[in-house]
């Protein structure tokens, strides 16, 4: 008995479906080979700077990849890295720039430019605490996270330890005080909060800690006045007084005629606009420089890879000079 004309059909389209399955599970998908490099080491490099010159990260990350690959040991490879660094940065990988900058200074520890390794970790680093839509929204940095502040921080201070000459110290020394406020904020608004919840040792121990690592901050007046309402409320009238005491000699305002420490006006101290930027503009700002930013990238017709890699920083051309 032979088979309906609608049946033969579908048995063929299905006999022919699973032969096609069968016959590409035979024949797995070819892997890519590396077939070594395709021009010499200084093509490479040609074509990175090339790249570079035209903001195109993404050519020049591939030719100074492929020239590291090739040639790890050519005189061109500490350059590569330190070109594939700032590119990473550009990119605004950072932390593939955190990770090459280590290497670097792993396997260059002597390399007359590793200073900029040392730098451009730290900046990195600052960056990644900034970095996402956390940026954007109306949220104070001092209520988020602060690991990366704190690790940048470090950094710099390993960094100008090393290198205090280096080209890109001054800089990192901004950086720092500006960290150093942030972080100062960070603790005097857990301080307040321990305030609000009767936490008073707590809201001491907060304090102490900026006066002891954040002597120079804008956030001082009001550490100080919370130690003294603190110990206070403790009942240790006697360490209590001589905070009074210091709060008479540097900020008289903030002890009421009472002798009772005015702690509303020592959380308005420096006005709000020193507030607002932390120190860096209003009363009692010693600074105007804007470090939350990486510098200010130059860009002349032509410029050299010392001066492009450094954010314009070395080997300025004469015109700008």
């Amino acid at each position: 008995m032979s088979l309906p004309h609608y049946k033969m059909t579908m048995l063929a389209i299905t006999l022919g479906v699973a032969s096609a399955m069968v016959g590409c599970s035979s024949n797995p998908k070819k892997e890519v080979v590396d077939k070594g490099p395709e021009s010499s080491e200084q093509v490479y490099i040609q074509k990175a700077q090339k790249a570079l010159d035209r903001n195109q990260y993404s050519d020049a990350a591939k030719q100074l990849e492929a020239l590291e690959t090739y040639f790890p040991t050519s005189q061109y490879a500490p350059q590569a890295q330190l070109e594939l660094l700032y590119v990473k940065f550009q990119q605004k990988d950072f932390e593939g720039a955190v990770a090459l900058a280590e290497r670097f200074i792993r396997l260059n520890p002597q390399h007359p430019n590793v200073d900029y390794a040392y730098y451009v970790r730290g900046v990195a680093n600052m960056e990644q605490n900034y970095n996402g839509l956390m940026r954007y929204t109306s949220l104070k940095q001092s209520h988020r996270d602060v690991s990366y502040l704190k690790l940048a921080y470090q950094n710099f201070v390993d960094f100008i330890r090393r290198h205090p000459s280096s080209s890109y110290a001054v800089d990192a020394a901004q950086r720092m005080q500006f960290i150093g406020q942030e972080l100062a904020e960070h603790e005097m608004s857990a301080a307040r909060f321990n305030l609000k919840r009767k936490a008073y040792l707590a809201a001491v121990e907060r304090s102490l800690w900026v006066i002891e690592h954040y002597p120079k901050t804008p956030q001082i007046p009001e550490a100080l006045a919370t130690v003294a309402y603190g110990y206070d409320k403790l009942g240790d009238k006697a360490t209590s007084q001589q905070y009074i005491e210091v709060l008479k000699l540097n900020y008289p305002n903030l002890v009421k005629a009472n002798g009772e420490v005015n702690l509303r006006a020592a959380r308005h101290e420096g006005s709000f606009l020193n507030r607002a930027t932390l120190g860096i503009f209003g009363k009692g700002a010693s600074t105007a420089t804007d470090t939350t930013s990486q510098p200010a990238e130059l860009e002349p017709p032509k410029r050299s890879w010392t001066n492009r890699i450094s954010f314009g920083l070395l080997d300025r051309p004469e015109s700008e000079d």
